[in-house]
């Protein structure tokens, strides 16, 4: 890594909109933002090898390269990278953790047993990645297979938008469960990045 004072951040596709905001919103101008596929956490084995090639095709260009993915399904794959390469990330288990906090997540999930979460990328891109993804558009007959151990749709949301307030009730309603909905904002990414843009 060399001594330019730029850092650049990894993230999935499914958080970089956020992670792009946070460094827009506080003037993070030293810091960019390159992202994987959101589709690889349909395959998460492949988290690990993807983000140490990113890490290693960047490393000559940035002073910092910090990684914005949780474990995210890769049963501690990723976190032995990130010892490898001598890089800093994120923590935590998921993306919902993140946004929700580890604490208050652990209360949700102890007290809501059965929630089927959305974020503000699954909100948005619901039909492509869970309908089309699941094939209840071909299938509908096998939601109940799917979901019928689900409580209810917990809308884990960083922004306070009508529109995908709209398009989760929607999407609570093609599922056949209530929803709920808690503003997050943009959780841990937030206190992460800010917590990194001072120490620079």
């Amino acid at each position: 890594m060399v001594a330019n004072g730029k850092t650049l951040l990894l993230c999935c596709g499914a958080t970089a909109r956020e992670v792009l905001a946070i460094v827009d919103a506080n003037g993070m101008d030293h810091m960019r933002v390159e992202s994987l596929p959101a589709d690889l956490h349909n395959t998460p084995q492949f988290i690990p090898q993807r983000v140490r090639e990113k890490i290693r095709a960047n490393r000559d260009q940035y002073e910092r390269i910090l990684v914005l993915y949780s474990d995210c399904g890769t049963g501690g794959r990723l976190q032995k990278v990130l010892d490898e390469e001598g890089v800093e990330g994120l923590g935590g288990a998921h993306c919902y953790e993140m946004y929700a906090g580890a604490a208050a997540f652990a209360d949700i999930t102890e007290e809501e047993i059965g929630c089927f979460f959305l974020t503000d990328y699954l909100t948005r891109h619901f039909d492509r990645l869970v309908i089309q993804g699941l094939g209840l558009d071909r299938h509908p007959e096998l939601r109940d297979s799917y979901f019928g151990n689900y409580k209810k749709v917990l809308y884990l949301a960083q922004r306070d938008d009508p529109e995908l307030r709209r398009l989760a009730a929607a999407a609570a309603l093609r599922l056949g469960l209530e929803l709920e909905i808690r503003q997050t904002g943009f959780g841990n990414y937030r206190d992460f990045l800010l917590r990194h843009a001072r120490t620079s």
